[in-house]
């Protein structure tokens, strides 16, 4: 066995299991495990950030836009706690994030003597927001516990897991045995009786629907065989953009699909958790609700479905297709219907402007395969149910965690992980300067993402609120910025603004040409409230 530190085992560990970015900042807890990233030279890509957050959210792009694990490492205590929106956002939205952390020595963890970074139990505090973590206590269980980190990523439903590591485990030295990928990772086997069930119930529902979340990206042809054979619509919110291509006449936003909802007697959710659809749009004995999700705990968490399979999306959904091709003959086409449908409730929101015609600007540049990046901010409020979208995984979404501030950082870490491709982020004012400094990380490795910032002075959506819901107590949301432009060119990277739709189409195409970063300043004043069009009411149920 080669004799190895701590450090060298987990980079070797690393790359065992394909790991060839890791995004990070060293510091005195960890600083034998990137000597060992040193030594390992350009097998592992070391991104180094501004800002903890900013490694976590661009570790959390990685992994969203490519289903691989993106992997993060920062010092023990604040630095840690720095990642943890990042964190919890990747547990809300089910991405592959591994966090490496250090510790203080491991003959003090938890005698409280104040060292530097120390913190109380920062290993409860990880494994709060993570699926699994875990401390190696040694060099010699370093491949170990890195193994079992990897499986558990992929594993079951995908969550972030973390590892510590105490500083002097890193800097030891001892005889290491590497450990391979696991080969067992867990996927439920396909109960065929509850495939043949469920094939039953949708072929005799008159109207069927098929929700779809970020369980069912793996099986996206399936998801339209099925939808095709049944001539059932495809509703997506947020992390199911793209599974069934905005071009495809059945695939619907949630605003069409409310219009639907007091008459559909089968649902079908497929790695969704229906939370909105159920709790606000309501339910009764009259839906029956199918669901397929690869976490058992998902399926009764709202109400009781008349079928649960437990089972990953890819494995389930073919053999679903199967059973429910023998059971239908050649259904009428729905697609002047959808159509129809979707121009009277685009309708009812057009009103929406500017948003809308921003959207459309968006859109008509950014390829098909490019990816959009939302924010908490009105363009990406409306971008949710507005923008349309043509490929899985190209939407990337905090999802409900509603992360202020994630979005300029993610996007650093879909382009790192797509560097041949557009990749373009909406911001507001207020939320990119959460993480600004990343602008010099996107500089110093040529991260040439299209950064907006819609600025309208203010966190425009409290101001809105504070406005018209609380009799205009303005209090902590007008904001004083800078020039934006100016600010973006004295970190080296493009600044540009526009003021109009046009204006901004012609800046992002100067932005997807450039080879260097480009952030593109749209000044705005207040906008239109997109929350009439989002929070619809009951339909079913007690009102």
């Amino acid at each position: 066995m080669p004799k190895m530190t701590g450090g060298q085992a987990i980079v070797q560990s690393l790359i065992a299991h394909n790991v060839d970015t890791l995004f990070g900042l060293p510091g005195v807890q960890n600083d034998w495990f990137f000597n060992a990233l040193h030594d390992a030279g350009d097998r592992v890509r070391v991104i180094h950030t501004r800002h903890e957050q900013g490694a976590a959210y661009m570790a959390l792009g990685y992994a969203q836009s490519t289903g691989r694990p993106g992997v993060y490492s920062v010092v023990p205590g604040p630095g840690v706690l720095n990642t943890l929106a990042a964190l919890s956002t990747a547990y809300a939205t089910n991405d592959k994030v591994l966090c490496l952390t250090g510790q203080i020595a491991s003959t003090t963890i938890g005698r409280g003597f104040g060292l530097l970074h120390e913190i109380p139990d920062q290993l409860g505090a990880l494994r709060g927001l993570t699926k699994w973590a875990q401390r190696i206590n040694s060099p010699a269980e370093a491949p170990r516990v890195m193994a079992e980190a990897f499986r558990q990523l992929d594993s079951g439903r995908p969550r972030p897991v973390a590892v510590e590591t105490p500083p002097d485990v890193l800097a030891a030295q001892a005889e290491v045995a590497l450990t391979p990928p696991a080969a067992d990772l867990f996927a439920p086997p396909v109960d065929p009786d509850a495939i043949a069930q469920a094939a039953k119930l949708l072929a005799q529902a008159k109207q069927p629907l098929i929700f779809v979340g970020s369980g069912a990206i793996n099986a996206a042809d399936a998801v339209r065989e099925l939808a095709e054979l049944l001539q059932a619509p495809v509703v997506s919110n947020r992390s199911g953009h793209g599974i069934l291509s905005s071009r495809h006449p059945l695939s619907l936003r949630m605003p069409m699909a409310h219009a639907l909802w007091d008459k559909a007697d089968v649902v079908l959710a497929v790695g969704s958790r229906m939370q909105w659809a159920l709790q606000m749009w309501g339910h009764d004995a009259d839906l029956k609700v199918i669901r397929i999700d690869i976490d058992p705990t998902e399926h009764p968490r709202i109400v009781t479905p008349a079928l649960a399979i437990t089972a990953r999306s890819e494995d389930a959904l073919p053999a679903l297709v199967e059973a429910v091709s023998r059971q239908v003959g050649r259904r009428p086409s729905r697609s002047e219907e959808m159509e129809t449908l979707k121009a009277e409730v685009e309708g009812r929101y057009a009103f929406l402007e500017p948003q809308m015609s921003f959207l459309e600007a968006i859109r008509a540049e950014l390829p098909d395969d490019g990816f959009f990046v939302e924010e908490m901010t009105q363009v990406g409020y409306i971008s949710r149910f507005a923008l349309p979208v043509y490929e899985p995984r190209a939407f990337v979404t905090c999802g409900y965690q509603g992360t202020l501030g994630w979005g300029f950082a993610t996007a650093l870490g879909v382009k790192v992980a797509h560097p041949d491709k557009a990749v373009l982020s909406v911001n507001g004012d207020g939320g990119f300067l959460f993480t600004v400094q990343e602008l010099a990380t996107a500089v110093q490795h040529k991260i040439n993402t299209v950064t907006l910032v819609f600025n309208d002075n203010a966190y425009g959506n409290v101001r809105r609120m504070q406005k018209l819901n609380y009799d205009n107590r303005i209090i902590a949301s007008d904001l004083q910025n800078p020039d934006f432009v100016k600010l973006a060119e004295a970190f080296g990277a493009q600044g540009l603004r526009a003021h109009t739709p046009d204006e901004l189409r012609a800046a992002i195409r100067r932005g997807f040409e450039s080879d260097a970063p480009t952030l593109i300043e749209i000044p705005v004043g207040e906008m239109p409230s997109p929350w009439p069009v989002v929070y619809l009411p009951r339909l079913r149920g007690a009102r």
